[in-house]
């Protein structure tokens, strides 16, 4: 499972041109699903994610992380995160999980990060043509992958 995590000052989401869900300061969520993932490692990314310490504190030192100021999280889910360059010049997707499967963990993850305490949580809709617009703080942005970080673990 992959996550780009983007610290904002605040975002918006337009689903289907039609849908505009927004957020005020926290993390906008690339969420990645690939095709071996489990919910062990949805857990863990959602924990991960709540409570990484990506936000300044009073001496601008990244001391905090998303409970600790009470933000705000928008989570969109993101199969090209699972994409293969490796050969040619047109991504293949072949490591990103089916649908069906990957929305489950995508849900799941969402209710983890609800579960861990973010009280407004925004979501995409799976499989949906998204507009995704943010103002980047810092610009602070994060890759996780569970494959590299839960070995180290």
């Amino acid at each position: 499972m992959k996550a780009i995590l983007q610290r904002v000052k605040k975002a918006e989401i337009t689903i289907n041109s039609e849908i505009k869900r927004n957020i005020s300061q926290g993390l906008v969520v690339l969420l990645g699903v690939a095709e071996n993932d489990t919910e062990k490692q949805a857990d863990f990314l959602a924990d991960k994610t709540v409570n990484l310490r990506i936000f300044s504190d009073e001496n601008d030192k990244m001391n905090l992380s998303l409970s600790d100021i009470d933000g705000d999280m928008l989570i969109v889910s993101n199969f090209t995160l699972c994409a293969d360059c490796s050969h040619g010049r047109r991504p293949a997707f072949t490591n990103a999980a089916r649908p069906e499967p990957a929305n489950k963990l995508y849900e799941h993850f969402v209710a983890k990060v609800k579960e861990f305490g973010v009280k407004n949580v925004m979501t995409g809709e799976f499989g949906a043509y998204m507009l995704v617009s943010i103002d980047n703080d810092g610009p602070v942005t994060i890759i996780l992958d569970t494959d590299e970080i839960m070995k180290k673990a």
